[in-house]
């Protein structure tokens, strides 16, 4: 759902596109009625060329204001990505008319030139027109240009092309009327050609101006990549953590939008949930690069270079659905061999209502895996055991709590890292005595060193009390406590 902030600001973008898109219906309406009257006053195939051209110009306008206000709408369940591609078919159809308007000024033009005589009349009032639709087009073009920039609409920044060629093409007309005008006077019978002329000339700035508004309005339906694009959704992905590479980038926009699919690799080794929050970050990451995108994220796994030999082995149990601990890696010398072979045990999880057959077979399956990714592995020891899937009752034995209490009394001043005990359990599990407690130590230690100090305590609580099924110790330094 949309913020409320969201939903007032495209409010506002319809609002002024439709403003400003109305407002060049309202100018182009404008200039073709004054241009025809002064074009057929005048015989001047150039202000009438100009007419035709601001006659397409009213369609376009219209057309674009049809579009933006369609374009716009939210996607349906027919319309999955929006309705923006409008505005593109907009620009498409402007274009065909275009190429239409030019063709006839070329037939004209060609007629005057070579088979058919025309009196032009160059009066004040085709000046005074030209010169009006001069200083109209010059600011309705920068008008739309500034809202084509603001909201990425290629529609309304083919209009204002329209405009801006009116300023160019209309220029050329009164050099033309001007030209005329000295013929009239002076009798010079060779520039009674530069009317025709000056609307060739008009033709030759629409013919160019269109073919590229057409290429790039028939690259965009076609789903053509924006140039420079990829580099750019590389470049916004490049920055995210956890991220290995880009695989692939495809882009296509529609309207003012661009969808954008990405397919990224990231650590195999890295939870589901990291995955889904680094797959968010991408996705903002390209947004902050690319303003009003649709991005979607796939990611694939890789293998990070910090992968080592026991995240592969926990990789490939997990690729089927799998748990493994306690692995370790070893290596025994062979008599007759030049290096050691390395050898690897670990406890493999497996639920408790298989058969051995079927346990085995799920151990020689992860065995054979681990064997083609890892070949440097010569001998694999799995260990099968059920994992726990439910909640045990558990009853305290008090009496042997206090005994323990004692006995870890006297580790404390055996072992001079440890700075005392607390929150001693101990409990009978599924008929079972499991002890579990808390130890402080020194924050500074490394963790190996923690790892084997608390694997001897257990191992001497153990020893004292060998009734004992499991003993847990966890290890926390004095701030924790």
């Amino acid at each position: 759902m949309l913020l409320a902030t969201e939903r007032t600001a495209l409010a506002l973008e319809r609002r002024e596109k439709k403003a400003v898109a109305l407002s060049s219906v309202m100018a182009a309406a404008l200039l073709v009625t004054l241009k025809t009257i002064v074009g057929l006053a005048t015989h001047s195939l150039g202000v009438l060329s100009e007419a035709a051209h601001s006659g397409l110009d009213l369609v376009a306008a219209g057309i674009t204001y049809f579009s933006v206000r369609l374009a716009d709408k939210p996607a349906d369940a027919k319309h999955q990505y929006g309705h923006g591609k409008i505005e593109n078919l907009s620009a498409f159809v402007q274009t065909g008319l275009l190429f239409v308007t030019c063709a006839w000024i070329v037939w004209e033009a060609t007629r005057r030139l070579f088979y058919k005589e025309v009196h032009v009349e160059p009066t004040s009032w085709a000046f005074a027109v030209m010169t009006l639709s001069i200083t109209i087009d010059y600011f309705r073009s920068r008008a739309l240009a500034r809202v084509a920039r603001k909201y990425s609409s290629q529609a309304l920044e083919a209009d204002a092309l329209h405009f801006r060629t009116d300023v160019w093409s209309s220029s050329v007309v009164i050099v033309g009327l001007v030209l005329v005008l000295l013929a009239n006077r002076w009798r010079l019978s060779w520039l009674t050609h530069a009317d025709p002329i000056a609307a060739l000339t008009v033709a030759g700035f629409v013919v160019y101006i269109s073919f590229r508004l057409g290429k790039r309005t028939v690259d965009v339906l076609l789903d053509a990549a924006p140039a420079g694009m990829r580099a750019e959704v590389a470049g916004a992905v490049a920055g995210v953590e956890d991220v290995l590479s880009v695989e692939r980038v495809r882009t296509r926009r529609a309207g003012n939008r661009h969808f954008i699919d990405v397919t990224i690799a990231v650590s195999r080794t890295i939870p589901f949930e990291r995955v889904h929050a680094i797959s968010e970050a991408v996705e903002e990451a390209i947004r902050a690069r690319i303003p009003k995108s649709d991005v979607m994220v796939h990611v694939e796994p890789g293998v990070a270079i910090s992968e080592n030999l026991f995240d592969a082995i926990r990789t490939i149990a997990a690729r089927h659905n799998l748990n493994v601990h306690d692995v370790v890696a070893h290596q025994v010398a062979v008599s007759g061999h030049r290096r050691p072979h390395l050898v690897v045990d670990l406890h493999l999880e497996v639920a408790e209502n298989l058969s051995l057959r079927q346990a085995h077979t799920l151990a020689s399956r992860i065995e054979q895996e681990v064997r083609q990714e890892l070949p440097e592995i010569d001998t694999i020891n799995t260990h099968i055991e059920t994992h726990l899937a439910a909640v045990a009752t558990a009853d305290r034995l008090q009496e042997l709590a206090s005994a323990l209490q004692l006995h870890l009394a006297d580790l404390g001043r055996e072992f001079p890292e440890v700075q005392g005990f607390h929150d001693l359990q101990v409990r009978t599990v599924e008929g079972q005595v499991v002890v579990s407690c808390h130890c402080v130590l020194d924050g500074t230690l490394p963790v190996t060193r923690v790892h084997d100090l608390t694997t001897e305590l257990e191992l001497r609580i153990k020893q004292r009390f060998p009734q004992l099924f499991r003993a847990t110790i966890h290890c926390e330094p004095p701030e924790a406590h």
